[in-house]
């Protein structure tokens, strides 16, 4: 069974100050699941996912259900520089019991389908990247029943595109599970891929997906040119766009409190320059940020990073 817990405001503190001018002072704890009708203004919905049997079942080092937690508290004394129209609510967390992750997958898909159609913006906090696909599968409902086009693109050191293991998905796998269920509609982009986490196999699965992909040699500042084009014509092919950033795929220099770290990922400057992209493209549907692990963590560097990426996205749309 999956469990929703809300946030405690506790969770949300930072400098003392007399006007309103952080993160915590602007985030608002929802005591059950209702999400208040704010027809007339912009609204930002944060939910965590608080499960990493996922990425136990895909052999990773686990702890990643304590990342919703880190994120929330190194975002809280963040300064804040929003319009003061956007509203900022915390949804809470949902819980991964007794190994079910199927079971939290239904209640995220679920309350992500609320939020979507209150016309919110969602952002979720892993957990393992097996989130992607309850998040997925939400945003493809929700996409689809309007006949338009949805688009994944994912900052990855992984495609994710990996079979079932005992016939049950993981934190490899969730790509891999869209793809099998929504076919020709099973748009994905993948920034950052390596070639020393991927076998032949999974390169093959991806061609045959009709996957898009940049690896890690070309996925740098000074190629931005290539690939400001790639993502253009990908997001000109599509209406909607849901936006994956696994924290394994930046080098472990920046983020070495992740599921599966690596020496030889991507920068955050290249991370920033796509995310301006995407946040300006007018397209961004939802987002989520995963597999962080505090465990690991140093000096909440990677948390930090995480709550950095969101802070920017936000800020770039409204």
């Amino acid at each position: 069974m999956a469990q929703h817990n809300p946030s405690s405001p506790t969770i949300w503190t930072g400098r003392h100050s007399d006007t309103k001018e952080y993160w915590y002072q602007m985030v608002k704890c929802l005591p059950d699941q209702n999400i208040p009708n704010l027809k007339n203004s912009r609204t930002v919905v944060i939910l965590g996912y608080v499960g990493d049997e996922g990425v136990k079942r895909n052999q990773g080092r686990i702890g990643s259900n304590k990342g919703p937690e880190a994120i929330r508290k190194v975002m809280g004394p963040m300064a804040y520089h929003l319009s003061e129209t956007v509203k900022i609510f915390d949804l809470g967390n949902v819980f991964t019991q007794n190994h079910d992750m199927e079971s939290s997958h239904e209640m995220i898909k679920d309350m992500l389908s609320k939020i979507i159609k209150n016309r919110a913006f969602p952002i979720v906090l892993g957990g393992g990247h097996d989130l992607a696909y309850p998040h997925g599968s939400a945003l493809f409902q929700y996409v689809l029943e309007k006949g338009e086009k949805l688009g994944i693109i994912n900052l990855d050191a992984h495609f994710d595109l990996r079979p079932f293991i005992n016939g049950k998905g993981h934190s490899g796998s969730p790509f891999f599970q869209l793809a099998e269920k929504y076919h020709s509609e099973f748009h994905y982009l993948c920034l950052g891929i390596q070639r020393a986490g991927n076998p032949i196999s999974l390169f093959e699965t991806a061609t045959k997906k009709g996957v898009n992909w940049i690896e890690m040699e070309d996925f740098y500042l000074e190629n931005w040119e290539q690939i400001k084009n790639q993502l253009d014509s990908f997001c000109q092919n599509v209406n909607k766009i849901y936006l994956s950033i696994d924290l394994d795929g930046f080098s472990s220099a920046y983020a070495p409190g992740v599921s599966a770290p690596s020496p030889m990922g991507f920068s955050p400057e290249i991370a920033m320059k796509v995310l301006d992209f995407i946040a300006r493209s007018g397209k961004l549907l939802s987002m989520d940020v995963v597999e962080l692990n505090p465990d690991f963590d140093q000096d909440n560097s990677t948390a930090r990073l995480a709550a950095r990426c969101i802070e920017f996205i936000v800020r770039k749309m409204y």
